[in-house]
Formats: structure tokens, C-alpha cells, sequence
């Protein structure tokens, strides 16, 4: 019996609530801290005495008498109790075995404590309603950074084939934005309220692939998970899968994945049971699939069971001022996390342009982190840009080739980078000098002298 009253004591210490407990004449019999704090007594002063003492106008002698209850009412203090407050009580009688009146219970929730505890919830649900917009918004094929012509019709053809269900294959370099691609397609299509789940195929072993996949039950192998696990294609039901790094995936795993995608089911491992799937499929790969097909080393049906639309995704460096956009918009993110205002100086502008970006936009945010780190002022400067950044291999020059002098290399130098001036602002002179840093009539000057004329310039 003391084992059970030790429970009900500790729960009583535990919540938040306030309870009181009497008996058949309205003595209290139990009351916990919290109610006896409401009223600025101790629990000593209160057991033992009629309820009426506290609670002038308490229902629960009538509770008791009549056996009835009462769920969610609200208390109104009298005055000269507990300083006039409210509260939201619910009350009932206790019976024995027999069907005997023993006791009568209340359970107050205070009214202050329950509208902080609402307010609570409903600040959490906000914010979950506000990061999550904000995750569907960063992830619209429209809000996709880059300005780049070719780079916006491919964004254009994304938003078309987003709508459909039908597989997509998403070609490029590492670090070109495949996944946010991929995200892009799942919360532009109907399937937006759905999961998306993303798995890189090379990056799981062999011996783990297929049940990170498709799952197992119970007891399926040694080491397997208690009560089994579901995989990514289930996870994914009604969603989208990412299938990263597609080109990784073994000959053996390529034909179980075939079945999945014409059969829609997956057999976890384990079981002798199918479950349906309804799933859209977007893959990616930096490797070329179709080279891969002729040697052997890649399933032609599951190729084009894959590829139904074949994105590209260009590298950086054709992208035009495209790394600049970008490099912008993540020390935008640095600068409102941090609460900062730094900028770029022109300096890191213009390398930023003609940088190669072998890492693509993987690499500009990983640099622009670095450099934003390291600054110490609120301009970043070269300085501040990593070191194996500026001590990249410069081409060597074949003087033995040319047979040119310095100054007709210079020359030909200086005008090839007032050609690439003058694609870039589309045979603006004045904006070509402004980048270049030159007068306009000392520009016009060096267009005369290489023959450049500005409206042939594509």
C-alpha cells in the first residue's frame, strides 16, 4: 500500500497542476505543494481541515453527496481567496470495490500557467510554420541563384518537368547543386507536402545498401535492429527519393533497384511480404552513364528507366557572373545570421569572376565561410580569401612558341580581357571601363588600337 501511495506522492511533486483530496465530510485528506503555494499556505496548515476553510464556495462536499462531476469548469476565487484569482478545475467522487463514496478529488489547472503553456505552443507551431516555409521557399526552382541565360532555361525546363511524377536524371560536376535541384523538383510538384528523402549511393557500403534502401524486419541478419527498420523508399512513400551519386551503385544492387522501379514495391529484407509504393524518382550522377553502358558497368534499362528527363547542370566557370551572384548571397546568409554588414571588396569581386571554381558552388560557399571568418574588418579583402585559392598553377607561357615580345604578349593579353569585358555587358563601353577600372576615353583609345568594335562583339 506504500508503494503505491510513494507513486501517487511523486507524481503529485512532478506536475505542474495543483490536486486536493478530501473525504466523505470535505476534509482534506491530501493536498499537493503547488495548490498549497496558490494559497500561501504550507500543506500542514491545510490537512486535516474542512476545505471550506480555503475554498468558502467548494462544490466538492455536493460532488461527494450527490456523486456527480464536473471536467474543465471555471473557479472563480471569492473574496479573500487566493487574491481574487481563476482557475480551471475538474472534480469527481471516488468509489471502493463496492460502490462506496470514499473521497472526492480535484485537479486545478491554473489559469495563468495554462495560457503560458498555449502561448508556448502555439510560438513553437509558428516557427515551424515559418521554417518551414522558408525551407520550401529556398527550395523553389524560381528562387534558384544564378542569372546565367542557359543556366535560367534549364531552371525553366526544371519548373515544366516538376508538375509530372516521371523520373528525372540530373547530370554534372560535383558541387554543380544537384541536390538543391532535386529539392527544387520535389517542392515545386504536387508531392510537396510529402517526404523527400535523399541517400548517396556511394557513400553506403556495399553490404548496407540494400537494406538502406529497401528496409528489413526483425531478426533479418545478425546486428539487425530490434523490431527491424524501414528504408529510404518507404520513408519516401508518397514522396521523393534522391538517388545521389546513382553511377556508384553496384551491377548487383542496379537490377534489385530496376524490379523496385517496375514493380512499385519493395520486399523488405526478412520478409516474404510486398508493400506497395508510390514514389517519384529523381537520380543523379557525375559520372557519364552512357560511357559507363558500353563498358558494362551500368544497366542500359535502368538507365533509361532513370533518365525519362535528363537535366544538365552546367559547371561554374560557364556560368558567366553566376559566382559573384552567388558568393553574394551566401555572405547575405552569413551577414543575417551574424548580424554583420560585410561586403566584398573589388578586389575579391573581380578574382571571384575570374576564378575557375573547380568545386563549383560547393567550393564559393565553402571560401566565402573561410573568408567571412577570417576578416577582421567589414570589407573582405584578398587578403582574406584562402591561401590555395591564390596559389593556383598558372598556365605556362612557351616562349619558344610565341616568339612574340613582352609587349606584344601584353597586348594580346589586354585584349582578350577587353573582349571578355565587352560579352559581359553585351558592347557596353561605359560599364566594360567602369570594370576595367580605365577612363572611358583611355577605353575607347584601346578599342582603336586593337580594331575592337563593340557591336560585334557577341
Amino acid at each position: 500500500m506504500n508503494y503505491y501511495k510513494n507513486i501517487v506522492s511523486q507524481i503529485l511533486k512532478m506536475t505542474s497542476d495543483g490536486f486536493i483530496i478530501t473525504d466523505t465530510e470535505g476534509n482534506v485528506r491530501e493536498i499537493n505543494k503547488q495548490y498549497a503555494d496558490f494559497f500561501g499556505k504550507s500543506r500542514s496548515e491545510i490537512i486535516g481541515k474542512s476545505i471550506l476553510n480555503i475554498i468558502p464556495n467548494s462544490k466538492m462536499i455536493d460532488i461527494v453527496k450527490h456523486k456527480f462531476s464536473e471536467e474543465d469548469a471555471v473557479h472563480k476565487y471569492i473574496d479573500g481567496e487566493a487574491k481574487g484569482n481563476s482557475v480551471i478545475v475538474s472534480r469527481s467522487y471516488v468509489e471502493d470495490e463496492d460502490g462506496n463514496v470514499v473521497a472526492g478529488v480535484a485537479q486545478v489547472k491554473f489559469k495563468v500557467q495554462t495560457l503560458a503553456v498555449a502561448k508556448k505552443l502555439m510560438n513553437e507551431y509558428e516557427e515551424l510554420e515559418y521554417y518551414r516555409e522558408e525551407f520550401q521557399n529556398q527550395n523553389r526552382v524560381d528562387n534558384i541563384i544564378g542569372s546565367d541565360t542557359k543556366f535560367r532555361e534549364i531552371v525553366k525546363e526544371c519548373l515544366k518537368v516538376a508538375k509530372t511524377d516521371i523520373p528525372v536524371l540530373l547530370t554534372g560536376e560535383t558541387g554543380t547543386g544537384k541536390e538543391v535541384m532535386a529539392k527544387a523538383l520535389h517542392t515545386n510538384s504536387l508531392r510537396c507536402d510529402k517526404p523527400f528523402v535523399s541517400i548517396n549511393c556511394a557513400a553506403i557500403p556495399f553490404e548496407l545498401l540494400e537494406s538502406e534502401l529497401f528496409g528489413y524486419m526483425d531478426g533479418a541478419f545478425t546486428g539487425a535492429k530490434r523490431g527491424g527498420k524501414k528504408g529510404k523508399f518507404q520513408l519516401a512513400n508518397g514522396g521523393t527519393i534522391f538517388l545521389d551519386e546513382i553511377g556508384d551503385m553496384p551491377s548487383s544492387m542496379q537490377a534489385k533497384l530496376l524490379r523496385v522501379l517496375q514493380e512499385k514495391e519493395i520486399e523488405p529484407l526478412g520478409s516474404e511480404k510486398s508493400i506497395p509504393l508510390d514514389v517519384r524518382v529523381v537520380a543523379a550522377t557525375r559520372q557519364d552513364l552512357e560511357a559507363k553502358m558500353k563498358d558494362g558497368s551500368f544497366r542500359e534499362d535502368l538507365y533509361y528507366r532513370l533518365s525519362v528527363f535528363n537535366i544538365h547542370i552546367p559547371p561554374l566557370r560557364e556560368r558567366g557572373g553566376d559566382s559573384l551572384e552567388l558568393a553574394e548571397f551566401f555572405l547575405d546568409e552569413l551577414n543575417h545570421k551574424y548580424k554583420t554588414y560585410k561586403t566584398f571588396s573589388k578586389a575579391v569581386k573581380a578574382y571571384f569572376l575570374k576564378y575557375q571554381w573547380p568545386g563549383n558552388v560547393r567550393e564559393v560557399n565553402n571560401v566565402v565561410q573561410s573568408a567571412y571568418a577570417i576578416s577582421t574588418e567589414n570589407i573582405i579583402d584578398i587578403n582574406d580569401i584562402p591561401a590555395r585559392m591564390l596559389q593556383q598553377e598558372k598556365p605556362a607561357i612557351n616562349l619558344d612558341k610565341n616568339k612574340k615580345s613582352l609587349g606584344q604578349m601584353v597586348d594580346d593579353y589586354e585584349k582578350d580581357v577587353i573582349l571578355e569585358l565587352l560579352k559581359k555587358h553585351k558592347g557596353n563601353c561605359l560599364e566594360a571601363a567602369k570594370e576595367a577600372g580605365i577612363h572611358k576615353s583611355n577605353f575607347y583609345r584601346k578599342l582603336q588600337k586593337y580594331g575592337i568594335k563593340p557591336a560585334e562583339v557577341e
